[in-house]
């Protein structure tokens, strides 16, 4: 990815009104998917809540249209749902417009394939080399047309709710779900409640500026005061765009992706249907590690990023991965990670067992992690510096076989993330500050 100008791990995204993330690039941006689908075809395009979601829209539109390609609008939608409905629509490709988890300040865009999954690098590629050229418009005749999908979301409600036994039912069960302001609002309550679910809304109001505001799977401390509160069996939290999930169990204790994951895993072998076995990150417990291969399961790390977890998934035949983040990937049901069938699939492990999620998280701890972020304007340079491979060498050398030090730089933000995992989350917090402080001396 690093000969990229503009395309990330995850698609292009910025703050809002700095280049690239602004009308003129996307519009030009439309017009480059365009030509690169040939000057035909449909493109399903759908966006969070986040405000200049509207902006982006419209001028995605227009870009397509001034290159004969057709514009099927859902409005706001999760990022998987882009996926599932790019497919269902056979459309020739899907765009979302989505800064994840980040403030509503910051926007992007990324793109799927008409099969629902990321594009491939080679098609990033050349929609890089053609934005270096003029933008045309075709003659009237041959523009493009745009047309408003009005039933996108319940749709996607039914494709949610299939991936659910018809013979398990969510009756009697409290549930706290929380939207993060974002594009699982007007979907998840219904899911859940749909399935027999009592469900407390939280997070559930958005007005374009609050997206994962002190709230969603990014801050959780909301979603586990509420299940105290109102006493239910647990709490989802999703991010913006509703590809990641968190939970908590009864008692408010965070449930984070390396769990979730954990807990399918294990489900799905003990009943014969793993299907190989479980792709994780460098970002993954240790612990996950060990007691899968310890259950004889197969665990292959990739690098930091969903995309890299599918290329794992697809290069071994698996079905399950993902990402600490809570990015989970099931590719029995949708072509990237889902947080609502994710969500749906750990209540159905703990449905088929009689297990409570609290109990689960006690039989199978973590290995405490820490990880500190240190925002920096070039990450790649600090990275190169002498004096703070010495510094990881010396702490590696210190955990020796009981830890791991991971230092890299994100793919979505200017930061660079230092991760030290360790037996005592004392030795874990020295180690990844003493390299955190490195980084900023050299910065």
């Amino acid at each position: 990815m690093s000969n990229r100008k503009y395309f990330g791990t995850d698609g292009i995204r910025g703050t809002v009104g700095q280049f690239p993330i602004t009308p003129e690039f996307v519009l030009k941006l439309g017009w480059a998917l365009g030509q690169a689908l040939g000057n035909k075809g449909r493109v399903v395009i759908g966006k969070d809540t986040r405000i200049s979601g509207y902006m982006f829209e419209s001028v995605l539109e227009a870009g397509l249209t001034a290159a004969g390609v057709n514009s099927l609008l859902v409005g706001p939608m999760p990022t998987p749902a882009i996926a599932y409905l790019t497919r269902t629509f056979r459309a020739d490709a899907g765009i979302v417009i989505s800064a994840s988890h980040n403030p509503y300040h910051d926007n992007g865009i990324k793109f799927f394939s008409a099969d629902g999954t990321k594009f491939p690098d080679e098609v990033e590629l050349e929609i890089e080399s053609l934005l270096d050229k003029d933008m045309t418009t075709l003659e009237s005749h041959k523009l493009g047309k745009a047309y408003r999908i009005a039933d996108a979301a319940a749709r996607y409600i039914e494709f949610c709710k299939a991936s659910f036994p018809n013979n398990l039912s969510l009756k009697g069960q409290k549930l706290v779900v929380d939207c993060a302001h974002g594009a699982t609002y007007h979907i998840a309550p219904h899911v859940f409640r749909e399935l027999g679910a009592e469900v407390i809304e939280i997070g559930n109001k958005p007005d374009g500026l609050n997206i994962n505001l002190e709230c969603g799977a990014t801050a959780t401390k909301a979603l586990s005061e509420a299940v105290i509160e109102h006493k239910a069996e647990l709490g989802i939290a999703f991010d913006g765009d509703g590809d990641r999930v968190m939970m908590v169990d009864a008692e408010g204790q965070l449930v984070n992706g390396d769990q979730l994951i954990w807990l399918l895993a294990k489900h799905l072998q003990k009943n014969d249907k793993l299907e190989g076995g479980v792709a994780g990150t460098l970002m993954t417990n240790m612990a996950v590690e060990v007691d899968l291969k310890k259950e004889g399961i197969a665990f292959e790390r990739t690098k930091v990023g969903d995309r890299y977890v599918m290329q794992s998934l697809k290069t071994n035949g698996w079905k399950l991965g993902g990402e600490s983040s809570g990015h989970v990937i099931c590719l029995d049901y949708n072509s990237t990670g889902d947080g609502i069938v994710a969500a749906l699939q750990i209540l159905k492990a703990l449905g088929e067992t009689g297990q409570t999620l609290s109990a689960f998280v006690k039989e199978h701890e973590l290995f405490p992690q820490e990880l500190v972020n240190v925002r920096v304007k070039d990450a790649d340079k600090v990275l190169e510096q002498e004096a703070l491979k010495k510094i990881i060498e010396d702490v590696e050398k210190k955990l020796s076989n009981s830890g791991r030090v991971l230092i890299r730089k994100s793919g979505t933000e200017p930061l660079i993330r230092v991760m030290v995992e360790a037996t005592e989350i004392s030795v874990a917090k020295h180690h990844a500050n003493t390299i955190a402080d490195e980084v900023k001396r050299l910065m």
